[in-house]
C-alpha cells in the first residue's frame, strides 16, 4: 500500500526528469549545429560587432539565445546588438521585445519605420507581400548596420528554409538558388550570416516553445493562405514522414556540387569540353562467358 501511495508523485516527477534531459539535450544539439555552421563558413570573427535581427518570431528568439550562450565560451570575442524592426503593423505590441531584452540585459535598438503602409500600397489585391516588404526591411537594416558599425548582420534562416527556397526558385523561377550560409550584400558593405543554416525549424520551434519566447505574429504575411512556401513545407513534412533524413540530405547536397553534372555553361566550359587523345585506352576485362572461361586461374 506505501508504494502504491507514493506512485502518483513519483510519476510527475519522473516526467519532469525525462522534460529536462530532451530540453538539454535539443539545447546541446541546437548549440552545436549553430556552432559548427559558424566555424564552417567562418561567420564571425575576433571583434565583430554581430546585428541580431529580432522579428519576435521563434527563429530569430532562438537565435539570439544560442548565439548569446555561446558567446561566453567563443575562441573569439565578438558583440551582439539586437535590432527590432517596428513596421507599425496595426495592433502590434511594441513594448514586448523591448521589455524582453530589458530582462536579458542585451544592447538593443527598436526601429520605427511605417513600412507597412508602403507594403499595403505597393502590392496588388491578392499578391504576397514578401518580395516589397522584404526589400524595405533589407535597406533599414543594411543602412543601420552601417551606422552603428556592427560587421555582420545575423538572419534566423534555418535548413528549412533553405531547403523551401532551393524548390520555390526552381518552381517558380526555373533557377538552382537557395539561401547561402553567408552573403555579402550588394552594395559590399554589409555580410549577412546565417547561424541557424544547420538547424531544422521543428528543433527551433520545440526550444521556443521550452523556452515560452513572448511570440509576435506576422500580421503582414503571417495569415496569407496564397504563399507558395506553404506549399513546399508540406511537402517537406510529408517527406519528414514517409523519408526520414531525405530533407537533411537535400540540404547536405548544397554543399557537394558537381558543376561538370548539371547544365550550367557559366560554371562549367562544356564547350571547349574535349577528348583526352595522347592517354592510353583502359584494359577492359572481356566478360562475356568466352571471356571468362579463357580467364587463367589465380
Amino acid at each position: 500500500m506505501k508504494a502504491q501511495s507514493m506512485e502518483p508523485a513519483a510519476r510527475p516527477e519522473r516526467g519532469a526528469r525525462k522534460h529536462r534531459y530532451d530540453m538539454n539535450k535539443l539545447h546541446r544539439k541546437l548549440r552545436r549545429k549553430v556552432g559548427q555552421a559558424i566555424s564552417d563558413y567562418a561567420m564571425i570573427d575576433e571583434g565583430d560587432r554581430v546585428l541580431v535581427c529580432l522579428s519576435g518570431g521563434k527563429d530569430s528568439y532562438t537565435m539570439l539565445d544560442i548565439l548569446l550562450n555561446l558567446q561566453s565560451s567563443a575562441p573569439v570575442a565578438f558583440e551582439i546588438v539586437a535590432v527590432n524592426l517596428d513596421q507599425k503593423q496595426p495592433g502590434y505590441p511594441g513594448d514586448v521585445l523591448p521589455n524582453y531584452l530589458d530582462e536579458l540585459d542585451v544592447p538593443y535598438h527598436i526601429l520605427e519605420e511605417d513600412t507597412y503602409s508602403i507594403v499595403k500600397a505597393l502590392t496588388p489585391e491578392g499578391k504576397t507581400t514578401c518580395p516589397v516588404c522584404s526589400r524595405l526591411r533589407r535597406g533599414i537594416l543594411y543602412n543601420f548596420a552601417a551606422k552603428i558599425g556592427a560587421t555582420k548582420i545575423a538572419l534566423g534562416h534555418h535548413l528549412d528554409d533553405v531547403v523551401e527556397t532551393l524548390f520555390l526558385n526552381m518552381f517558380h523561377g526555373a533557377r538552382l538558388k537557395a539561401m547561402p550560409p553567408k552573403l555579402k550584400s550588394d552594395d559590399g558593405r554589409n555580410m549577412v550570416i546565417r547561424p541557424l543554416y544547420y538547424c531544422r525549424e521543428r528543433d527551433v520551434a520545440r526550444w521556443a516553445e521550452h523556452r515560452n519566447y513572448p511570440i509576435i505574429p506576422c500580421n503582414l504575411c503571417g495569415s496569407q493562405e496564397n504563399l507558395q512556401r506553404q506549399v513546399i513545407k508540406g511537402m517537406l513534412s510529408r517527406w519528414d514522414v514517409e523519408q526520414p533524413g531525405r530533407v537533411e540530405n537535400i540540404a547536405r547536397s548544397l554543399s557537394a556540387v558537381v558543376p561538370s553534372h548539371l547544365g550550367d555553361r557559366g560554371l562549367y566550359d562544356f564547350v571547349g569540353l574535349g577528348v583526352d587523345a595522347e592517354r592510353e585506352s583502359l584494359q577492359l576485362l572481356d566478360l562475356t562467358p568466352s571471356g571468362v572461361n579463357a580467364m587463367p586461374p589465380r
